[in-house]
């Protein structure tokens, strides 16, 4: 039986955790490239929710995020980019609507 009712989210933040400690970039820098890779790999919704949720925290803002999909277009192309875009705004609605839940 697991230690915790959410064993698979424990262990993304851990290895999250180990990632950041692994990394000689700044936590900055570590967000930047995460999202491309995110945009790279093809990730659905959930995914951008977790890494959007800890860049905001860090400072990052829309602009930030439309750099990283300006910078990286050429290498990924148009359709990467435009699922890219549509899961990332699945994503902040998600977002807005737990963050509604939790305000009731």
């Amino acid at each position: 039986m697991p230690d915790s009712d959410t064993p698979v989210l424990d262990l993304l933040a851990s290895m999250t955790a180990d990632s950041l400690e692994a990394s000689s970039l700044d936590s900055e820098e570590l967000m930047l490239v995460r999202l491309a890779a995110l945009v790279a790999a093809d990730a659905p919704p959930a995914a951008y929710v977790l890494n959007l949720g800890a860049a905001s925290e860090l400072g990052f803002g829309l602009e930030d995020v439309q750099g990283v999909l300006a910078g990286i277009a050429p290498i990924v192309g148009t359709a990467r980019i435009a699922t890219a875009t549509g899961n990332i705004v699945r994503a902040l609605g998600f977002a807005l609507e737990t963050a509604g839940l939790d305000d009731e």
